[in-house]
């Protein structure tokens, strides 16, 4: 069975599009990963994709979207999702929609590198928020998942990012 992940945040056009393509690319077909976002930016930050194209990761599909598309009441049928990452403090705070099958949430806060100023400081910010993220989904991944509770995995989640 494959393992859905939905990753969190505002706008969907960095730290989400970085882990959601990280979780594809990573999860090699174990997992299928899709982001979103409560104010989608309605763009992918043009430094999210070269990041990930400087790593040999696939930007195929990445899109700026809301999390309305992944809602209980959602238009099309959406995945049921097992696990839901908010990576950015806004997403963690707000009040999120009803997720169907009810799935295992943790928060791993990484820094915004979009608006950090010059151009040269904003790639080395996605640089590490790319590792920061890459770190914590190679740590996640390399959990029995499929044999954990969802709480046992939440928790998992949680220590993954505390010891990052």
């Amino acid at each position: 069975m494959t393992i859905n992940i939905l990753v969190l945040c505002t706008g969907n056009s960095a730290r989400s599009i970085l882990g959601e393509m990280l979780f594809n690319h990573l999860g090699k077909g174990r997992v299928r990963a899709y982001s979103a976002g409560s104010q989608p930016a309605g763009q992918v930050n043009p430094v999210a994709l070269e990041t990930l194209q400087k790593h040999g990761i696939s930007c195929e599909g990445a899109r700026s979207k809301s999390w309305d598309e992944f809602s209980a009441n959602a238009v099309s049928p959406a995945p049921t999702f097992q696990f839901i990452f908010t990576v950015c403090g806004n997403a963690a705070k707000e009040t999120c929609p009803v997720w169907p099958g009810h799935p295992a949430t943790a928060h791993w806060g990484i820094d915004d590198p979009a608006h950090v100023e010059p151009i040269e400081a904003r790639r080395a910010a996605f640089e590490k928020a790319y590792q920061s993220l890459k770190q914590r989904i190679e740590a996640f991944l390399a959990l029995p998942l499929e044999g954990m509770s969802p709480d046992e995995a939440c928790f998992a989640a949680r220590r993954i990012h505390l010891g990052a």
